[in-house]
């Protein structure tokens, strides 16, 4: 949709940046246990594949995976691709392959049922097949990790039906954390033997930058229960109206555009009848139909991430660094600190003390 000249002034007035000072932190007990699990399994692993969200690049890239994956061989699979658009490929080759001091094994796939994706499914299958050949055993166990809702257990499934014509071996679910502990290993492949461990999905403990975790969470990455639908919803807004052509108010069927999330919330909550007694626009179930517009892909093909060259500059500076510590982590390490200052400080008086001692001997 292009803007008259009377919207465009008022849309010059529309914010710049994104202001959110709370971050989302979601780290359930079952993904420490899943960590473990996988670390516990590595030596029965022959290739590592990891997922990543195409729609947030870099916002999908987990620290505690690439620890993880080490020096194991690794494919890194960007699910979701039908969801971006399609610059983000070769610039996402480009900048991986640039910027990790060596090429990256990297696939941008969807795990469904088309003939594309199968195409794609069969790219991996190829990879697990080079590593089986390779190898003494003549066969291959890969493990597939990643965030959250990414689609590890379709991807799994997909390559179950692809690779030896069989059914779901995984259970899929539109929320993250359906699966929650490391299942068993499942064979995808008859010739050469390909096998598969799938794992639940790992968030990082701690998320420093708040609009890093929005955007993870507006994927599906977190769940709603955890973060703020309407910060996610207010983002999204935010987002669309930074695009070239604001496109969602045919999407949507509403009046005009808007950078005022409860104005766009009276005219779409009106427009599906999202109404509670007395006519009053139901909030919640709105937001939860605007991000689910998204999430389907409704608004369009976007990409989150900025991905000019200031931002990869930034964001691959702050992947070198030590990982931020969280609030709990800053106070166990403070109080670590004043323990071993206090530990020091006694065995300095009761030096001080002995040699006291012996002088007076």
């Amino acid at each position: 949709m292009h803007l008259t000249t009377a919207a465009r002034q008022m849309a010059a007035q529309w914010r710049k940046t994104f202001t959110c000072e709370k971050t989302i932190n979601w780290f359930p007990g079952h993904m420490a246990k899943g960590i473990k699990q996988m670390r516990d399994r590595l030596r029965a692993v022959d290739l590592i594949v990891e997922m990543r969200d195409a729609r947030i690049p870099l916002s999908s890239i987990n620290r505690q995976l690439e620890q993880l994956a080490g020096k194991k061989q690794r494919l890194v699979v960007y699910n979701k691709a039908d969801l971006a658009p399609a610059h983000v490929q070769s610039t996402v080759e480009r900048e991986l392959a640039m910027r990790m001091g060596k090429s990256q094994d990297v696939l941008f796939a969807s795990a469904t049922a088309t003939a594309a994706d199968a195409h794609n499914v069969e790219r991996v299958l190829a990879a697990a097949r080079a590593v089986a050949e390779r190898g003494a055993e003549r066969q291959c166990s890969m493990m597939v990790v990643g965030m959250p809702n990414v689609g590890k257990s379709s991807l799994v499934n997909a390559l179950r039906r692809v690779g030896s014509a069989r059914g779901k071996a995984a259970a899929t679910g539109a929320r993250p954390g359906v699966t929650r502990a490391l299942g068993n290993r499942v064979r995808v492949l008859e010739s050469p033997p390909v096998y598969v461990f799938d794992t639940p999905g790992v968030m990082a403990p701690h998320i420093a930058d708040p609009e890093t975790a929005v955007k993870v969470a507006l994927t599906g990455g977190i769940s709603d229960d955890a973060a703020d639908t309407a910060v996610l919803a207010d983002y999204l807004l935010f987002h669309l109206n930074r695009l070239p052509d604001i496109d969602y108010c045919r999407v949507l069927r509403i009046e005009r555009a808007t950078d005022d999330l409860s104005e766009l919330v009276a005219m779409l909550g009106a427009r599906i009848g999202a109404l509670r007694k007395g006519g009053e626009v139901d909030s919640e179930k709105t937001i939860a139909f605007f991000l689910r517009a998204y999430r389907n892909g409704k608004l369009g093909n976007h990409c989150l991430d900025d991905l000019d060259s200031a931002a990869l500059d930034a964001f691959f500076a702050a992947l070198a660094a030590p990982a931020p510590l969280s609030r709990n982590q800053e106070k166990m390490a403070k109080r670590a600190e004043q323990r071993r200052r206090s530990l020091e400080k006694n065995k300095a008086r009761r030096a001080e003390q002995d040699r006291h001692a012996l002088e007076e001997s």
